[in-house]
């Protein structure tokens, strides 16, 4: 198969001749010989890069998780490159001020939460403003086999962690989801999508032959994506979601936590395609820093039985009602969790003892209406 930057670089390009680009990358966008964009676009004899735009940690990965990022020079270029994730995360009409396009090459992860997403929606809205024009280079969605799931998030919770009406495994490719951006909330950009060749949608990123470059820093390998969807609502708790460890999302702990314990009654629910070890940890950075945890590891045993959103809701109903110390994690009166859920409903559900079949019968209706909407843009 070839991504779209490949199909670009081979033909795509001829179009361009001429054009001032500016580009949005980190060190996930990369051709199969794990050649950088940046440096492929920028060599490239008959392309003209003048400016770079850095996500959430930086155009070269080198910041943490919710780490503001500065305007800076690229080390290897020359380039300048401005943030979009610094004291504003929107492309604004001055920051594209003498470009004609912009090109998007980042490695999504499939779930609603990843803030590249966001900035692709804000830089489609002030490509408009600005009267530019936008090309995604589209790239495999890692975690496509699994099925849509979770809440379609509610208007009155969009944040940089959620929004557009998606829910949480939304299924969509890049390219996918920047058609679905422009049109279903009439953003109405120039686009255009350069689509991959040889890719489906019943694809496991590891079947492509790409190798698996993390986008970013606690996103290690493609379990970790497929897990993430669940197991990062933890990041709204007071308990580790395992940043800090090598296996981020994929080991969840506190110090009140009994490992044996947990990970007893997590095996006694059944859940299909994966096993919870018991395992003791100090992370090395974000909560609990250098304490000792005690917790459990999600071990995928069948990624064509896992649901993942299922996973992590029964992990949280688990750790609320046998562990009271947990809590939700309050930012001046608001809750993080909401932001990462959606809504309240999954915070006032497990308050009141509510498991996941409980918690997921509001979702059936609204997640029918988006599989519908979804069906119009997909390119594969």
């Amino acid at each position: 198969m070839k991504t779209g930057l490949e199909v670009f670089l081979e033909r795509e390009y001829r179009k361009y001749k001429g054009a001032i680009l500016g580009l949005i990358t980190n060190p996930s966008g990369v051709d199969r010989r794990l050649r950088s964009t940046i440096d492929l676009i920028y060599g490239h004899p008959e392309l003209d890069l003048k400016l770079l735009f850095g996500p959430e940690h930086g155009v070269r990965g080198n910041w943490q998780a919710g780490v503001k990022v500065a305007d800076t020079l690229d080390e290897n270029t020359g380039l300048l490159v401005k943030s979009l994730y610094g004291s504003s995360k929107h492309l604004s009409p001055e920051m594209i001020n003498g470009l004609d396009v912009i090109i998007y090459d980042l490695q999504d992860v499939g779930a609603r939460y990843y803030t590249i997403i966001y900035t692709l929606a804000y830089a489609l809205e002030g490509v408009k403003e600005a009267g530019k024009k936008m090309i995604v280079l589209d790239r495999p969605n890692p975690i496509s086999p699994l099925d849509v799931a979770g809440n379609v998030i509610k208007d009155d919770y969009n944040s940089f962690v959620g929004g557009y009406r998606l829910p949480i495994v939304h299924g969509m490719t890049v390219g996918e989801l920047a058609y679905y951006f422009n049109r279903e909330f009439e953003i109405g950009a120039e686009l255009e999508v350069v689509k991959m060749e040889g890719w489906d949608h019943g694809q496991w990123y590891e079947e492509t032959g790409l190798p698996w470059v993390y986008p970013s820093p606690n996103m290690p390998t493609v379990e970790t994506a497929i897990l993430y969807p669940g197991t990062c609502l933890f990041e709204g708790t007071n308990l580790s979601e395992g940043r800090g460890t090598t296996k981020p999302f994929e080991i969840i702990g506190a110090p009140w936590i009994s490992a044996g314990q947990w990970a007893k009654e997590l095996n006694s629910r059944g859940l299909p395609g994966v096993v919870f070890r018991p395992v003791y940890f100090s992370p090395t950075f974000s909560k609990y820093q250098g304490e000792q945890l005690e917790g459990v590891q999600v071990h995928i045993m069948n990624r064509k039985e896992i649901d993942p959103v299922r996973i992590g809701i029964t992990m949280l109903a688990s750790a609320f009602k046998n562990f009271p110390e947990s809590a939700w994690i309050d930012y001046d009166g608001e809750y993080f969790i909401d932001k990462l859920a959606g809504d309240d409903y999954l915070r006032e559900g497990i308050n009141q003892g509510y498991g996941y079949s409980e918690i997921s019968k509001q979702w059936k209706e609204e997640l029918t209406r988006f599989k519908k909407i979804r069906e119009e843009y997909l390119l594969y």
